[in-house]
């Protein structure tokens, strides 16, 4: 049996799409917060069960019998380091063979504050015995592509990062590469560096927004302080919104960049670029 937590999330349901098309549904448990958000899933013949980062005793009930495990970092910032703590104790606890953990790209010697939680998950996972595939994924297109409507109002990709090389690759790709890992023999105690094959600027991305959407888009680049408005005003929380401001300074310094192609070498094929996803969008 192969679980997937986070399973109603965008990620997680692509992977479980992608790994019911390599092996039987009947051997892939979706692993859910919500039962009712999870009915879904079940039309894909997968079995769904309630897994709470924050019940463990949800947590020992839904890995019973899992030999494969995709650990899908939480979104609560600021609580995943305890809450993925409890999902490997409980993996651990019922003897799960290989947890596969979605990571950041970078993360040994990334300065994000993002990657924080992702080093101490790591090291804690390195540390439990299980054998481990550590997905450091890179930026998604979507944390652009889903922003067009933004960037034509204002006919602006507002930015502090003039210099940054961004290496992002689709949603879809991480997915698919992490159910590549999880239906495949030889990812035992791995680590890979997942990204886009070719990266771009804000300039670019303003370039690429512009052609498909025929509105000239061109790129703002403000201080750190005017940016952290601007996000703001978008309706970002003031303490996520502080996040991206640092995300995009360490971008400006190399740090969602990368000469990897462990993502294409994965999925087989090149990654998607921002353009395709543009399209796709």
């Amino acid at each position: 049996m192969i679980a997937i937590t986070g399973a109603t999330g965008k990620l997680g349901q692509l992977v479980i799409e992608f790994l019911a098309q390599k092996i039987p549904a009947k051997h892939i448990v979706a692993l859910v917060r919500d039962l009712d958000k999870g009915k879904a899933l079940t039309n894909l013949g997968v079995t769904v069960r309630q897994a709470d980062y924050d019940k463990p005793h949800t947590l020992d009930a839904a890995l019973a019998g899992v030999e494969k495990l995709l650990l899908i970092s939480g979104n609560q910032i600021g609580s995943r380091t305890p809450q993925h703590k409890a999902v490997i104790d409980a993996a651990v606890k019922n003897q799960v063979r290989l947890i596969a953990y979605t990571s950041i790209l970078n993360v040994d010697d990334s300065p994000l504050e993002l990657a924080k939680e992702h080093k101490e998950t790591e090291a804690y996972l390195r540390a439990s015995g299980v054998a481990y595939s550590m997905l450091r994924n890179g930026w998604y297109n979507e944390n652009y592509t889903d922003l067009v409507p933004v960037f034509t109002a204002n006919n602006a990709i507002t930015s502090i990062a003039p210099q940054a090389q961004i290496n992002s690759a689709a949603r879809a790709d991480y997915a698919l590469a992490a159910a590549t890992v999880l239906s495949s023999a030889g990812h035992d105690n791995s680590v890979y560096e997942l990204a886009g094959d070719n990266a771009f600027t804000i300039e670019g991305l303003a370039q690429a927004v512009s052609k498909h959407t025929h509105v000239e888009v061109k790129a703002k680049f403000v201080s750190d302080e005017e940016y952290l408005v601007h996000l703001v005003d978008l309706g970002v929380p003031a303490t996520f919104a502080a996040l991206l401001v640092d995300a995009e300074a360490q971008a400006q310094k190399g740090y969602l960049a990368t000469q990897s192609n462990a993502l294409s070498q994965l999925i087989g094929r090149p990654t998607t670029s921002v353009a395709q996803s543009l399209v796709a969008h």
